[in-house]
Parts: C-alpha cells; structure tokens; sequence
C-alpha cells in the first residue's frame, strides 16, 4: 500500500497538468508561491546540522554504520549549500537553486583534495510548483548523459516541523533509499565538506 501511494504521489509531482500550466502562464515569471515556502523552510534551518538515520537502503548500502550529519551550511534567495557527511567521508554536498520559480537539486561531490570527483553534479529540476513541504526532482538530461542508468531516478525531498527527508527511487528497479533526519535536535556543526572549506 505504501509504495502504491508513493508511486501516485510521484506521478502527481511530474507531471504538471494543463490548468496548472495555464496558470503558471498567468504569473509573473519566478513567482511560484509553494516553492518559495518550501525554500523558505529550509532557510529557517540555515545554520544548523542534523542526524539522520537510514530509512531504507539498497541491500549494497553501506550507510547503515555511519554517523549521517547534514548541515545546512549556506542559504540565500537562489542557493543553499547542505553538506551530507557519511562517517569520515565528506564528499557530498547537495546544492540547490532557485530559478524561474523552479526548484533544481545537484548532488556535488568531491575528493579530499577538492577535486570533483568523476561522477559529481547529477541530480534534476522540478517539474511543477511542488508543495511547501515536500519537492521532487525527475534526473535531467545531464544525469542521463553522464550515468545512464541513474535516468530513471527521481529524488525528493520533505520538510516538516520535525524531520527532513532525503529520498531516491530508481523506476524499473528495487532501488530506493530514504535518510530522515531529526530537525528536533540540532547537533555540533561538522567539519565542511571537501573543497568547501
């Protein structure tokens, strides 16, 4: 039952209807007032970190030991910077933009020298105005070009008074993964990701 709701909820999110499409045609480019709160509610956690615990994994996930931390290190009108630290390795950082009253989400990641890793800035766009606590991100182009397997994958992301979900489904196959952290219990601000000191 879970999944079948999961997969309504989705399919909702990606595709945007006509009457929301003429809608959109109406406002004023930029001005898309669910995605401006569901910024917004990230930005009122700029600053602190979080632990996270996995939710679900893939039986290759090697998460499950680790200390999760994300830390919502950098926040203004059209960027925030969430470092994902797993354990010792602070390779990831999720970078989100605000453009044209859409919601983008990469996935930075990087060696402990600072350079980008091979595969690093995947990840996609909204495809509608979403909801003030909950976006969702289908794989763009690039992610497709660059890990062909990963085209199927849709990431979202939801945000409430009390926890912040990271979330991945891959269509066509088992893969899933869900991280929740506790927004009720802010812990020390990590050490910055690679090559964002």
């Amino acid at each position: 039952m879970y999944k079948l709701l999961l997969l309504v909820l989705i399919s909702i999110f990606l595709s945007c209807s006509s009457a929301e499409q003429n809608s959109n045609a109406n406002q004023v480019e930029g001005n898309s007032p669910e995605a401006s709160l569901f910024w917004e509610n990230i930005e009122a956690l700029c600053g602190k970190a979080y632990q996270g615990e996995v939710i679900k994994a893939p039986a290759d996930n090697d998460f499950m030991d680790k200390e999760l931390i994300m830390h919502v290190k950098f926040c203004s009108d059209s960027l925030i910077h969430i470092p994902f630290n797993v354990g010792d390795n602070r390779s990831r950082t999720w970078v989100f933009r605000y453009i044209d009253g859409r919601i983008e989400l990469k996935h930075d990641h990087r060696h402990p020298d600072g350079t980008d890793e091979d595969i690093t800035m995947y990840g996609g766009t909204t495809s509608s105005s979403g909801l003030p606590h909950i976006q969702v991100f289908p794989a763009d182009q690039e992610t497709a070009d660059m890990l062909p397997e990963a085209s199927p994958n849709v990431w979202w992301i939801t945000i409430n008074d009390s926890v912040f979900t990271y979330n991945l489904r891959r269509f066509g196959t088992e893969r899933e993964f869900t991280v929740a952290f506790d927004l009720t219990n802010p812990v020390e601000i990590p050490q910055p990701s690679w090559g964002w000191e």
